[in-house]
Parts: C-alpha cells; sequence; structure tokens
C-alpha cells in the first residue's frame, strides 16, 4: 500500500488542500478513450496546483481494493470479474460506494465522468459529498442500443441532472438539451481539450504501409450513427491516387462490419484499432484530411484532435460538428455528398491549406488544455 490519505485525520479547511475523487472512467493512465484522456490531464494539472486526486480504476480480475500512486496521483483499483456492461456497472457501484463513505473522512468533491450509472450518484448526494457531472453526449439517443439500454440511459440522464450538485456540458447543443430539464444556472459549459502536434516522426505512418500526406483518415467506431460506411462509399466511388486508412476493430460476425468492408475499394487500408497515442498522433499528423463522421453527441475528442493535429476536415453535418468546426470543415450526409466533397479538396491545394489554417485557429481559440483545464479548476473550486 501507499500513500493513505484516505484513512488519516484532516488538519481542517485552512491548511488542507481541496481533494477530488475522479469517477467514471476505467483509470489512468489513459488506454481506452476520450474519458481517461480527460481524467489523466485533469488529475496531473490539479496535483501540480497542490489537490489531492484520486481516480478510480477497473481492474480485471477478483480480490480487495488496492491503491498506488502515479505520478502524484493516488489510483483506488478495483477488481472486477465480469467483464463488459456489467463488469462496468459493477465497477461504478463500489467506486461511488467507496468514494461516499471515504468523503465523510476526508471532505472531497467527486467528478463524475458520463451518467451511465448517474443513479449511484445517490450514495454521494445522501452523504453529502459535491458531485459535478460531465453530462457526456446524448446517449441515449444512439442507434447501437437496444431498447433496454436506452431506457437505462434515459433513466440515468434525468437522475444525473437531479444528483448532480453542477453539471457540465461539453457542446451549447447539450447545455440547450439540459437545461430543458434543469435551471442554466446549474450547467457549466466547458469543452473537450487536446495537444497541438506541431511536429512528428513519420516513422510510425510509414510503418504501416502508408506515406505521409497521401492518405486519408477515417478513426471511428464501425458503428452506423459513425457514418462509416458512407465515408468508405463515398470514397471508393472513384480512383483517388491516395489511400484511405481506417482505424477501428472490424469483425466478421457483425453485419456493419462487413458491410464496410465490402464497400472498400483497393485504396481503402483498413489498419485494426490503434490504441497506441504516438502511433494515432503520427497518423494525425500526416494525414492529407481527415473524415469525421460521428452523428451524435458533443464535442467529439476525436474531432477536437484533429484540430489539434492542423488537419482539413470532412464532417458529417449536424449542429455538434459544425459548432466544433466553425470554418474549419467541409461536409458530408450521403455517400455521394462525400465523393463530391472529396473529389473537390484533392484538387484544391490552396482549399486544404485553408482548411489547415481555420482548424488550427478553432483549436488554439477554445480546445487546448490550458483553457479547458484552467475552467475545469475554477467551476471544482467553486463547488468545493
Amino acid at each position: 500500500m501507499t500513500r493513505p490519505p484516505d484513512h488519516q485525520p484532516t488538519q481542517g479547511p485552512a491548511s488542507a488542500p481541496p481533494t477530488l475523487r475522479i469517477l467514471g472512467t476505467r483509470g489512468i493512465p489513459a488506454a481506452h478513450g476520450g474519458f481517461e484522456t480527460f481524467a489523466e490531464h485533469l488529475a496531473l494539472h490539479l496535483v501540480s496546483r497542490g489537490w489531492r486526486v484520486t481516480v478510480y480504476c477497473q481492474e480485471e480480475g477478483s480480490g480487495a481494493l488496492f491503491d498506488d500512486v502515479w505520478q502524484g496521483v493516488q489510483r483506488l483499483r478495483i477488481p472486477v470479474t465480469n467483464k463488459g456492461a456489467l463488469g462496468t456497472v459493477l465497477f461504478d457501484w463500489q467506486a461511488t460506494w467507496h468514494a461516499a463513505r471515504q468523503s465523510k473522512l476526508t471532505p472531497s468533491v467527486c467528478l463524475t465522468l458520463g451518467y451511465n450509472t448517474a443513479l449511484f450518484c445517490g450514495l454521494l448526494r445522501a452523504a453529502g459529498v459535491p458531485n459535478v457531472i460531465n453530462m457526456d453526449g446524448i446517449e441515449w439517443q444512439r442507434a447501437k442500443w437496444g431498447a433496454m439500454a436506452r431506457l437505462w440511459l434515459l433513466i440515468n440522464e434525468r437522475a444525473g441532472v437531479w444528483l448532480g450538485n453542477r453539471l457540465v456540458a461539453d457542446h451549447p447543443e447539450i447545455a440547450k438539451h439540459l437545461a430543458q430539464m434543469v435551471s442554466a444556472e446549474k450547467i457549466t459549459t466547458i469543452a473537450y481539450g487536446a495537444n497541438r502536434l506541431t511536429d512528428m516522426p513519420d516513422a510510425a505512418v510509414r510503418a504501416q504501409g502508408l506515406v505521409p500526406g497521401r492518405y486519408v483518415t477515417l478513426i471511428a467506431r464501425p458503428e452506423p450513427e459513425n457514418s462509416v460506411l458512407q465515408a468508405v462509399q463515398g470514397f471508393s466511388q472513384r480512383p483517388r491516387g491516395v489511400q484511405l486508412a481506417v482505424l477501428g476493430d472490424y469483425k466478421d460476425d457483425n453485419a456493419y462490419h462487413r458491410a464496410v468492408r465490402a464497400a472498400a475499394g483497393p485504396e481503402v487500408r483498413f489498419l485494426g484499432a490503434i490504441y497506441d497515442r504516438p502511433v494515432v498522433q503520427a497518423l494525425r499528423f500526416h494525414s492529407l484530411v481527415y473524415v469525421h463522421g460521428h452523428q451524435v453527441g458533443g464535442t467529439n475528442p476525436s474531432l477536437v484532435e484533429a484540430l489539434g493535429a492542423g488537419n482539413a476536415v470532412i464532417a458529417h453535418d449536424n449542429r455538434f460538428n459544425r459548432w466544433v468546426l466553425g470554418d474549419g470543415g467541409r461536409y458530408f450526409q450521403t455517400a455521394d455528398e462525400m465523393d463530391q466533397v472529396l473529389t473537390a479538396l484533392l484538387s484544391d491545394e490552396p482549399a486544404l491549406v485553408a482548411l489547415r489554417a481555420a482548424a488550427q485557429l478553432r483549436f488554439v481559440q477554445a480546445f487546448t488544455w490550458d483553457v479547458v483545464l484552467e475552467a475545469y479548476e475554477r467551476l471544482l473550486r467553486d463547488v468545493a
């Protein structure tokens, strides 16, 4: 065991540093998705500012909770034997119960990332623990969920709205959605952040059989709501002279995955799921164009990271993507529109240069980690 802050007596509000507990992620360092990456950045930022930060981490296996310290951040690691959604639900329950109990010993503020199990936040409310909930996207609207999963998510969205002391919306359209259920004064809009990429080695790109600056990148879970099929169909309608690099886990037993593969022309490359951050960053940085087909959600981390890499972006045409991109994008909805937009861009170098410049400007204006993390710190201090 290392560092036992949960079992030490408090020293009083004048001398004790603020304490934050981060719930709702699989843990740090980030290896899975946007919330984990955000939790890592926020935890390290706050530790550097004198906070005590605990991040709850999901572990595979059985046994008792254990802890360690990673770069000054306490990680409380909870083993669960179940996999998939059930394992995540059980982990969230144990983490929230622990946070509610321990916050009575060491006064804390909690940050819950996502509302998928927001019903459990009733434990924090009952214990009098201040809790900020990042309400993520409108999860129950996603086409991938069945009826029962949608109902569960809808119930938890409503629970999160009422149980959270403050709510974070990562996009103005999410804030509008939440304001239909609760006072706007309870909602703070803070977008997602990313690192700005000004240079990246190209060895990882060449290792994938790609030529820097001669490929288009598509990074998304292969689901209908991410427009992967339309993007691949549109790209494959004619020879391009460049490749389409598709990242994601495509399985033979999934009908949608098979349809995407069947639609792919000879210039499409399926690279599989890549979680190595420097490799993904290099693929973004050296892309000629980035394709973002997400239809649902707020500020998508992958799109923000594309702006940070200075990518020219072709995005699905919806209210979420248009706010993030501003003047830094071109838009499509159908395969034919994808074909038309891509064909025009690939033959117009000045347009590509202008899109890259607009992407960099939009990123600096709204999506740097400095801007995002300082906004979170102000909110958390106010709540604490």
